[in-house]
């Protein structure tokens, strides 16, 4: 859609209208505006950078939920061919989690850059219609009490300002979000580690794992490939803490990648090192009115378990479905839909900072009781499965599920796994968007709503039925499902 020229109160020009702005080029950002462009919506996508850089990267860990919804986008195997696959992932020295138990396509976990995963749903978006506007900045928001829009002003790298008005915005810019900022919502919590030191090197001996991290209490580092012949490296110090504007240079994380790896591999050539701090912290709500945040917009956390990239996504997928169902006419109850999305999404959250904030003070004991501690629980995770189980389904995304309706199937608000149904996989089912209704074998598919449905059978003798919807949760199982029922699942 496109809109008529006019000027603001604020002086801006009005640049024109859009389905849905977001605000935001990372990897979050990419795939929900990818998704809803996909689904023949109008996006704008704000990024205040002139373009991402390889240099970059934050992320390094891409695990099984999230290359399981790359897969219903087509895109996992492509990203799978850049990286390297883990099948342990290995906690506090001692505790090593088998990888390979998980119930998924992708039973381990991917190393492969963050800028990876950006290019490919980057691609995506562009090819699906996105319209990019980079070296952007959000200045504002203007939200009317009983309007049907929001309106963003913007103000591009030459200094020329406008506003853009759009039925919904998307706060995918970060941690340090200019959309949060404008809502004025508070971003609680603290930070859990200081003085961290980052840089990317070259190393005259390359590691003997893939990914090298390791933690003495007194000090941790972590080595992780780009594949192109650099390292990421990073480390911290508890008798070494200074802020973040300090000066730093390459000795100082030699000397911690000494400390707690035992060697400095003979790093060198440091393209940039800085320092920085890790927060905790959580938007108390995901939704304000027309607005929402995701990723580190909405929460953020310390790095442990490589988590942080693959909730944003997460968070993606779960948003962009929801909000491509109400602005195409397909939800019968609009408002109780996109509150879903903090109803699921905020818990996963607060989840995940409690999961990573464990793991890194466990990484930091400094006690004899810390310790004991670790100690007792990396015994017990070692001997125990169903305990490792469930942490690595956590951690991975695997195990997530948004719990079933009063009343409901069991199975209702678990994720689906990758069936096997006589029309082909599940996530190739998926890629449009919609959502797939299987059935037994012969069974013809009851009348239902107003949203787009695939029907599928079941390969094998199965009497169940499932609703799924297009992020790949199950919204309906049972038996004989009435229309009714199923009208309502696709509804919300």
């Amino acid at each position: 859609m496109t809109g008529t020229s006019s000027t603001s109160s604020t002086g801006a020009s009005h640049s024109g209208t859009t389905d849905v702005v977001v605000v935001g080029a990372g990897p979050t950002g990419l795939l929900l505006a990818g998704d809803l462009a996909a689904k023949g919506l109008s996006v704008t996508l704000v990024e205040r950078r002139p373009r991402e850089t390889g240099n970059l990267t934050r992320a390094f860990a891409v695990h099984a939920r999230t290359l399981e919804l790359l897969d219903a986008r087509g895109l996992a195997d492509a990203l799978v061919a850049t990286g390297t696959r883990l099948s342990r992932m290995r906690l506090f020295g001692r505790l090593s989690l088998d990888l390979t138990r998980l119930r998924s396509r992708f039973p381990f976990l991917l190393i492969t850059p963050q800028y990876e995963v950006e290019r490919l749903l980057g691609e995506r978006a562009l090819k699906a219609g996105v319209h990019f506007r980079y070296g952007t900045e959000l200045l504002g928001l203007s939200r009317p009490a009983a309007g049907d829009t929001v309106t963003a002003e913007i103000r591009d790298a030459d200094g020329t300002r406008s506003t853009i008005e759009a039925r919904y915005l998307v706060g995918a810019d970060g941690v340090h979000s200019s959309v949060r900022r404008a809502l004025g919502l508070p971003f609680p919590g603290e930070a859990v580690i200081k003085s961290i030191v980052l840089a990317d090197v070259r190393l005259a001996e390359a590691p003997s794992g893939v990914l090298t991290v390791n933690g003495t209490g007194d000090a941790f580092a972590f080595i992780a490939p780009f594949g192109d012949g650099w390292y990421r490296v990073m480390g911290w110090n508890r008798t070494h803490q200074a802020d973040d504007s300090d000066p730093v240079e390459l000795d100082e994380l030699r000397e911690i990648t000494r400390t707690a790896l035992g060697t400095d591999y003979g790093m060198h050539d440091a393209r940039w090192v800085s320092r920085f701090h890790s927060d905790e912290r959580q938007v108390p709500a995901y939704r304000t009115g027309r607005v929402f945040l995701a990723g580190d917009a909405a929460h953020v956390h310390s790095p442990a378990g490589g988590q942080g990239m693959n909730t944003g996504l997460q968070d993606a997928a779960n948003l962009s479905w929801k909000l491509a169902a109400v602005l195409r006419g397909h939800a019968t109850d609009p408002e109780a839909l996109l509150d879903s999305y903090h109803a699921e999404r905020h818990p996963v959250g607060s989840q995940v900072l409690r999961a990573s904030g464990a793991i890194i003070r466990l990484a930091m004991a400094r006690t004899p009781l810390q310790r004991l501690v670790r100690t007792v629980l990396t015994r017990a995770l070692s001997v125990a499965r169903p305990a490792s189980d469930k942490v690595i389904g956590r951690i991975s995304g695997v195990g997530i599920s948004y719990g079933a309706p009063k009343g409901s199937h069991r199975l209702a608000g678990t994720r689906a796994p990758d069936l096997r149904l006589a029309e082909g996989r599940l996530p190739e089912l998926l890629r449009d968007g919609s959502f797939v209704l299987v059935t037994p074998r012969g069974a013809a598919a009851p009348p239902t709503g107003p949203a787009p449905l695939v029907h599928a059978h079941w390969a094998g003798d199965r009497t169940t039925t499932l609703l799924i919807r297009p992020d790949g949760y199950i919204a309906w199982a049972g038996e004989r499902p009435g229309p009714d029922a199923l009208r309502r699942a696709l509804g919300r």
